[in-house]
């Protein structure tokens, strides 16, 4: 049977970044599967920005020499910011040609152990065995559907992770539920297309973000309070973007800051394009009932509202036993709190040898997790930890 040294599963930002530094390690054979940027370009509607600033939307390779600036010089016109989701799409594809050619586009659909190895299975039937496994699947397996929607068919509920394309709700009554990024935006760009739209928020208001730009003006002060990662609020944003120094607080302080660095939050930019959206605040479904081709919903406050369809912008949950291609002995055996692996140096779980890459190493490192900007430290401390196993 084949080996490889060590197999990436997952192509997106986090896995492009873990095989670019990890081929740096000479001897080391480095398999990468999956489709490049697939959350990005299939499961985020299109139309949609990023909200993170553009200095903190680089994917990491050693030499940093391939960042959406690089990116940005080789294009025909100047990439505007905030940076449209395609724009980055198309820098995600640009960094795999430059850097990881081999990448196989074969997903991969189970992974055993196999004594001291794993075995991995592609969906294809081909099988090989790797000493490690590095998870860097992203989002798609975690999305948060609310128990009342669950009985409800994907006519009448999706979540925005479901719908690439928005033009489906022209002249569609449309409730969004959610007071984060994707609820307010995929709310504007169904207003735009001429669909009908009411955001329900279950907060007593929305959190517009900004606070670091309005604070620029600060100088010195500002580059204090807020780390070029902007992830986290003031003074909180230093100490996430060093995720190794995340672990020396007590735990119900590093709770606390995973919770206010990910708060649902819209940018700022979308404020004026949300003007003529109608939100309410402080309310939420309490029941949704199918009549014919309609869907009726009741609110905390006992109102009613009748629409055709619900968008669920309710974020994701981490929980890694969902992942369907681990196998339940490996499940068994991985140290889970609240769905969060344990990891140790190297992003390593408790099962040796499997290296989780991306939201689930949130737990141990902090919410830079969550974002493009944590590859440099994940991807970096990965191969560091592989590289000096193998001088071991």
């Amino acid at each position: 049977m084949q080996k490889c040294d060590v197999t990436i599963l997952g192509a997106g930002p986090y896995g492009l970044a873990a095989g670019a530094h990890l081929q740096q390690i000479k001897g080391l054979e480095v398999c990468i599967h999956g489709e490049p940027m697939e959350f990005w370009k299939s499961y985020m509607p299109a139309g949609m920005f990023l909200r993170s600033p553009w200095s903190a939307s680089n994917i990491s390779d050693p030499a940093k020499a391939f960042t959406i600036d690089s990116f940005a010089a080789k294009q025909p016109a100047a990439v505007p910011v905030p940076i449209p989701l395609d724009t980055f799409v198309g820098y995600g594809l640009w960094f795999q040609e430059q850097l990881l050619p081999a990448l196989q586009r074969q997903k991969i659909a189970m992974i055993e152990r196999d004594g001291a190895n794993f075995r991995v299975t592609a969906t294809g039937g081909e099988s090989w065995i790797s000493p490690r496994v590095v998870i860097a699947a992203g989002l798609t397996s975690f999305s948060r559907r609310p128990e009342v929607f669950s009985k409800l068919s994907p006519q009448f509920v999706t979540h925005c992770s479901d719908q690439r394309d928005i033009s489906r709700f022209q002249g569609k009554r449309v409730a969004v539920i959610g007071a984060g990024q994707s609820a307010l935006e995929s709310a504007a760009l169904i207003h735009e297309t001429g669909g009908t739209v009411e955001v329900l928020v279950r907060e007593n208001s929305v959190h517009w973000l900004g606070w670091r730009a309005r604070m620029q003006r600060l100088g010195a002060l500002a580059k204090f309070l807020y780390a070029p990662t902007d992830v986290g609020p003031a003074g909180v944003s230093r100490i996430v973007a060093k995720p190794d120094s995340v672990k020396y607080f007590p735990r119900f302080m590093q709770n606390k800051f995973r919770i206010r660095s990910l708060r649902p939050a819209g940018a700022r930019w979308l404020i004026e394009r949300t003007k003529n959206v109608t939100i309410t605040t402080s309310r939420y479904v309490t029941s949704a009932e199918a009549v014919g081709d309609e869907l009726h919903l009741r609110l905390n406050d006992s109102s009613t509202r009748v629409v055709d369809h619900v968008l669920l912008g309710t974020g994701y949950r981490v929980n890694v036993t969902r992942y369907p291609f681990l196998s339940q002995e490996i499940i068994r055996a991985i140290r889970v709190t609240d769905g969060f692996p344990h990891l140790k140096g190297g992003l390593e779980s408790s099962v040796p040898g499997l290296h989780f890459l991306g939201s689930p190493a949130a737990w141990n490192f902090g919410p830079l997790m969550y974002f493009v900007a944590g590859t440099e430290f994940a991807a970096g401390k990965l191969a560091r930890h592989i590289a000096a196993a193998g001088r071991r």
